[in-house]
């Protein structure tokens, strides 16, 4: 078995979902790699990491829109509120989705379906810069 890492870096806007498909896919030919596992771990506490339908792009507008209506941003709900009303939010939207994500990968290609790609689904409504951390092991 080998091993690799790597950390991209992913500049979000705000709240929505950010897709680093192509990164991913572009790390994994550079391990030489053909048969193993790729784990993905986004390093925040304020933002997550999906696996979701890649072609329309109205299912990741749904997928903000019902968190915003499901995890609401107001200040009388929350003790912790020390970077601002998006502040526990974030938090409770990580909590409720996923920091770290694990692909399959077969003869050099990552084994998502037809409509899936990697998302970073960023939380806070400032911009930021997110780090992830790519490990893959494998063959």
């Amino acid at each position: 078995m080998k091993q690799h890492f790597a950390t991209i870096e992913i500049a979000t806007k705000g709240p929505g979902l950010y897709a680093f498909t192509d990164r991913a896919v572009r790390l994994l030919a550079d391990t030489g790699l053909n048969d193993g596992l790729l784990t993905c771990f986004v390093r925040h506490t304020s933002a997550s990491l999906l696996i979701q339908e890649n072609a329309d792009p109205d299912v990741l507008a749904d997928l903000e829109s019902f968190m915003r209506r499901l995890v609401l941003r107001d200040p009388k709900l929350y003790r912790h509120t020390t970077e601002g009303p998006d502040d526990m939010p974030s938090h409770i939207r990580s909590a409720l989705t996923a920091v770290s994500i694990s692909i399959p990968f077969h003869d050099g290609r990552l084994a998502l379906g037809t409509w899936q790609g990697l998302f970073l689904f960023e939380h806070r409504d400032t911009r930021h810069i997110r780090e992830i951390l790519l490990h893959a092991i494998g063959e």
